[in-house]
C-alpha cells in the first residue's frame, strides 16, 4: 500500500492533543486531525496548530466514541497517511483499534519516541512490563500508535471544519452512567513532582507529603499501590508503565522502592532525589541523590530546607 507523507490524529472527544501533535509534527507534511465527539472539540483543535480538521458530526444521546471506531477506520484507510497517532485512553484505543482493523496494521503502545527515517517511520517503545526498550521501524503500510495526548490545549490560528457523514456506526449505546471522582492535577507540566510509594504507614500520613509538595512548589503523585490498591489517592496521580509518564525538572521518590514499572514512567525527569529506608532499594540504582531513612524524619526536614530556600 503507498502511503501519503501526512500524519493523522485522532481525537477521542478531548481537544488536549497537545502530546500527540508535538509527535505528529516532525513526521508529515500535512497534520491532519480526526474529530470524534462535540463541535466544541472541533473547534479547540482547528485552533490548535493543526493543518486540516476532519470532523464526524455531532454524536447523537447515548452514542459513545467507541462506536465511531469502523468510521474511522474507513476514513484513515481511505486516505492511507504514513502514520496514525491517537490517545493512549480507553477510548483512544478502541478508535486505534478500528484502524488497526481497516488497515491491517498492529497499533504500537508504550512508545517513547517517533522519528523519520527517510520515509519509514522508526518506533522506540517500553515492552516487557517496562523493563527494556525495543525499536519497531514500519517498512511498509502505516504507522498505528497510541501516545499520551498531553494536557494542553494549543492555540493558533483556526482552519476550517469539514464535517463528514461517518457512515454506519456500531450498534452500541450508553445505557447508564456511573460518575467517579477525577482529580483536576496536571503531573505532565509540574516542574517539581513528589512521588509516595508503599513505605507510608496511614492515609492520614499522606499530609507530611502534600507539605513537602506544597513547600517544593510541586504536585504529588504516587506508584500503583496507593492509586489501585488502597485508594489513598486518585488514579490520575498514578506514575507508572500503565500510569502517568512525566518529566519533570526534580522528582522526589519518597518511600518508593524502585521497581521498573514505576521507575519507566520518570526516567525523563532532570533530577531524581531518593528516600527510603532499605539501603538495598532499587531505587537507589535509579536516581541521582539518595538519602537513606525513614521518611517520617526526612520529609519534615525536607519540607523545612525547601521552605528556607524559597524564603
Amino acid at each position: 500500500m503507498n502511503v501519503s507523507p501526512q500524519a493523522w490524529i485522532v481525537v477521542a472527544d478531548d481537544a488536549s492533543i497537545s502530546g500527540l501533535l508535538e509527535a505528529a509534527r516532525p513526521l508529515a507534511t500535512t497534520v491532519v486531525a480526526l474529530v470524534v465527539g462535540r463541535r466544541s472539540v472541533a473547534d479547540a483543535v482547528a485552533a490548535s496548530g493543526v493543518d486540516r480538521v476532519v470532523w464526524f458530526g455531532e454524536p447523537s444521546d447515548g452514542t459513545p466514541v467507541e462506536a465511531y471506531a469502523p468510521a474511522v477506520g474507513r476514513a484513515i484507510a481511505a486516505a492511507a497517511p504514513r502514520v496514525v497517532i491517537g490517545p493512549a485512553t480507553d477510548a483512544g484505543r478502541v478508535l486505534l483499534g478500528g484502524v488497526a482493523a481497516a488497515t491491517q496494521a498492529v497499533v504500537l503502545v508504550g512508545v517513547t519516541s517517533l522519528s523519520l527515517d527517510g520515509d519509514q517511520v522508526v518506533v522506540e517503545r517500553a515492552v516487557n512490563g517496562g523493563i527494556a526498550l525495543r525499536t519497531d521501524r514500519v517498512v511498509a503500510g502505516t504507522a498505528v500508535v497510541a501516545l499520551t495526548s498531553g494536557s494542553a490545549v494549543p492555540s493558533g490560528a483556526p482552519v476550517a471544519v469539514e464535517e463528514t457523514d461517518p457512515g454506519a456506526l456500531l450498534g452500541v449505546r450508553v445505557t447508564a452512567r456511573r460518575v467517579s471522582e477525577r482529580v483536576g492535577v496536571d503531573l505532565g507540566s509540574a516542574k517539581t513532582v513528589v512521588g509516595i510509594g508503599r513505605g507510608l504507614k496511614a492515609r492520614d500520613d499522606l499530609a507530611l507529603l502534600e507539605d513537602l509538595a506544597q513547600a517544593a512548589g510541586g504536585e504529588l503523585a504516587c506508584s500503583r499501590p496507593l492509586a489501585e490498591g488502597v485508594d489513598w489517592l486518585a488514579k490520575e496521580r498514578y506514575i507508572g508503565i500503565s500510569g502517568q509518564t512525566i518529566t519533570p525538572d526534580l522528582y522526589l521518590a519518597i518511600g518508593i522502592s524502585g521497581q521498573i514499572q514505576h521507575m519507566v514512567g520518570v526516567r525523563e525527569a532532570k533530577t531524581i532525589v531518593a528516600v527510603n529506608s532499605d539501603p538495598k532499594a532499587p531505587v537507589f540504582r535509579e536516581c541521582d541523590f539518595g538519602i537513606v531513612g525513614d521518611l517520617y524524619s526526612v520529609v519534615p526536614a525536607l519540607a523545612a530546607a525547601f521552605r528556607s530556600a524559597r524564603s
